[in-house]
């Protein structure tokens, strides 16, 4: 693409008058100074004005050190000007310079000695705002790397489509060097495509601006001369700041998988279209009984007018079954679907339910064997196979159940249960081709019933430990009325890492805990319970608060690479006072009688197990009526929020009267504990008793 030139008139003239910018040095404003041997301004370019402020009549036959410099550098400039005089070595670098305004910019300057034709020498310096050309550099550094390492095909083409740049990966989309790409139109790099629609669609994006976004082409092209390949492409109009058309930006997507998978696809439609609904629609969450309503309800009508999802009891409660051939079944119903057949569903086993089936029964066989079984056409005489029961084999007899299937449940080599489906009002049998099907739908929905039981598996031996590593503590204890709240994570892995603790001492004193082990899951339990038991141990050595800390540093530090925050505090009723060190933790909040809620400005310290930092020990007045609350980071943090502004919500629920500790805590839980906060919340209250 050639250079445009610059503006003439119907005679061939240059147009005379101001210029627009068209190039770099335009765009980044050089400014051009010349100076005499002696130091005084004698040329002024516009763009020196705007750069520092004075105009050509203020400048000129000025000494530019006076006007430019600052008084502490003006040593230094004359040496550098006096040197490019003398030498005619040019010199470069970055310097402050006083605008008029009086603020000091940084300029990048090009310095250098010109003579004239009477060998009369004079300074010439060229000068960029530093701020302009870094941002140049960043942008282009920027750009150059999204292009070279972007896995999408790019290219640019000149006004008449032809290829003056191309990125890597369009290299190895086309299977033709960069440099064959150059000066070539798309047509002659692939000459096995056809281009030509897209070719009319680069000129309509040339004439009109409006991109062509994901325009497929199908042919031949080097990279696989044997093959079939679809190309995604999308054209847009290259212009530059002033709307100068340069060419047209090409992006090119291969998408040739994607286009044999829509092939097969629509050989396959119906198949496809309810696994693919499947994938959609089952394992949304992590709860067994909606993933096995999930399966049912993609399963119906689609594929059976009523369908079952059935697990094994042993399988359900963690244990691996293997049935002998004359062993009954007992399965769990975890949900059931009917469309229009409300017999059928009222002979089905309920959700929940569970039912010892006979080994002669269908589904006993289809979970034994791992294969399925199949009835296209159910006589009367089949029905007893089916249902649990001869009443409920009447019920499906009069709700004209007339083809039976029933596939296994398959997640890891485990037979979970199985996918039970009747045909009533679909006329058509089950075939070899539902048998496919349903055996793929069963196969994706196992691997996510698998895994939601699993999960609930996890989930319930994680907060089993938890809740027993958790305390009960009174209401009343050593001159304080206590409350705490503990909210378990959403999610399994996400279980096991906050706790809080009230520990009576002697002479009527209380230490108040509230920690949080960084991690989750099972193992951050565990982590958590040795450090509530480290604590309550140093606590009965009635230790100052910072010294407990660093015993419990050294703990954490030995419990294989563990991390916790803590908060440690001890009340004295005798002095009225609160001792309290931090680890690491966010600071409690303080609530005086009368006054206003307020978070304790405490030494923060470094998390439990970081090592070699000393913990300090803060103590404030405790006076009846007093409340210090204690919570984890999961009471407070959001995604949404910054800290400080729910920091902030925290203490405008304190506010007011006062009112009771349960009250407080369950409003501070309902209303901070955000849904999108899957984190464990500990929280305890604390308020000193008035005297009797």
């Amino acid at each position: 693409m050639g250079a445009a030139g610059p503006p003439v008139t119907a005679g061939g003239e240059p147009v005379r008058g101001p210029s627009r910018p068209s190039g770099l040095l335009d765009v980044i404003g050089v400014a051009s100074i010349v100076l005499d041997d002696e130091g005084r301004i004698v040329l002024w370019s516009p763009q020196a004005e705007e750069l520092f402020g004075y105009s050509a009549e203020e400048a000129l036959g000025r000494y530019a050190a006076q006007i430019m410099v600052h008084e502490q550098h003006m040593e230094l400039v004359i040496k550098l000007f006096a040197d490019v005089l003398a030498t005619g070595e040019g010199w470069a670098g970055a310097f402050p310079v006083r605008h008029k305004d009086g603020s000091t910019r940084l300029v990048e300057f090009r310095n250098m000695r010109l003579l004239d034709d009477r060998g009369d020498a004079y300074a010439l310096g060229l000068a960029v705002d530093q701020t302009t050309v870094r941002r140049l550099e960043r942008d282009v550094a920027l750009s150059d790397r999204m292009v070279e390492q972007s896995p999408i095909g790019l290219a640019v083409l000149d006004t008449t489509l032809r290829y003056v740049s191309v990125n890597p990966a369009l290299e190895r989309i086309d299977g033709v060097p960069a440099d064959e790409h150059l000066g070539r139109t798309t047509g002659e790099v692939l000459p096995r495509l056809d281009v030509s629609e897209l070719q009319d669609a680069a000129r309509q994006v040339l004439a009109t601006g409006r991109p062509v976004v994901d325009r497929s082409v199908v042919g031949r092209i080097p990279a696989d001369p044997d093959a079939d390949h679809a190309l995604s492409v999308s054209l847009y109009r290259l212009e530059d700041s002033l709307g100068t058309v340069l060419g047209v930006a090409v992006s090119v997507v291969d998408v040739t998988e994607q286009y044999r998978a829509g092939v097969e696809a629509e050989a396959a439609r119906r198949r496809l279209a309810l696994i693919a609904d499947a994938s959609a629609r089952i394992g949304t969450t992590l709860d067994l009984d909606r993933t096995a309503g999930e399966l049912a309800d993609v399963a119906v009508p689609e594929l059976a007018d009523v369908a079952a999802v059935d697990l094994l009891e042993a399988v359900f409660t963690g244990r691996r079954t293997s049935l002998g051939p004359a062993q009954a079944a007992v399965i769990r119903a975890l949900a059931v679907r009917a469309d229009r057949s409300p017999l059928a569903l009222e002979a089905a086993d309920p959700a929940g339910q569970i039912t010892r089936y006979g080994a002669d029964r269908l589904i006993t066989e289809c979970v034994r064997t791992g294969r399925p079984m199949l009835l296209p056409h159910v006589t009367e005489a089949d029905l007893p196979r089916i249902a649990r029961s001869g009443e409920t084999a009447g019920l499906l007899g009069r709700a004209g159940v007339h083809s039976y299937l029933a596939v296994p449940l398959i997640a890891r080599g485990e037979v979970l249960g199985a996918l039970d489906l009747k045909r009533t009002r679909n006329p058509l049998p089950f075939t070899d081709d539902d048998v496919l099907l349903a055996r793929e739908l069963a196969a994706r929905a196992a691997v996510q019933i698998d895994n939601a039981r699993w999960y609930q598996n996890a989930r319930d031996t994680a907060l089993t430990l938890q809740r027993s590593l958790l305390p009960s503590h009174p209401s009343v204890t050593g001159g304080l009325e206590v409350a705490s709240r503990y909210q378990p994570a959403g999610a399994t892995t996400e279980v096991g890492g906050d706790w809080f603790d009230v520990i009576p001492l002697d002479g009527g004193k209380t230490a108040l805990v509230v920690g949080d082990v960084m991690g989750s899951g099972i193992s951050a339990a565990a982590t958590m319970g040795r450090l509530r038991t480290a604590t309550t141990t140093l606590a009965s050595l009635d230790l100052d608060p910072a010294r407990l800390l660093e015993h419990l540093d050294r703990i954490t530090a030995d419990l294989d690479q563990a991390i916790a925050t803590c908060l440690y505090a001890v009340h004295d009723p005798a002095r009225g006072e609160c001792r309290i060190a931090n680890a690491g933790h966010l600071p409690p909040a303080l609530i005086r009688v009368g006054a206003a809620p307020q978070l304790l400005d405490l030494p923060t310290g470094a998390p439990l197990g970081v090592g070699g930092v000393a913990f300090t020990t803060t103590a404030f007045d405790f006076h009846p009526g007093d409340q210090l609350v204690l919570y984890t980071d999961g009471l407070v943090e959001t995604r949404r929020h910054s800290l400080d502004e729910r920091l902030d919500t925290l203490l405008d629920l304190l506010r007011g009267p006062t009112r009771p500790l349960d009250e407080v805590c369950d409003l501070l839980v309902h209303t901070l504990h955000h849904p999108d906060n899957h984190d464990d919340v500990a929280l305890l209250i604390a308020r000193v008793r008035e005297e009797d």
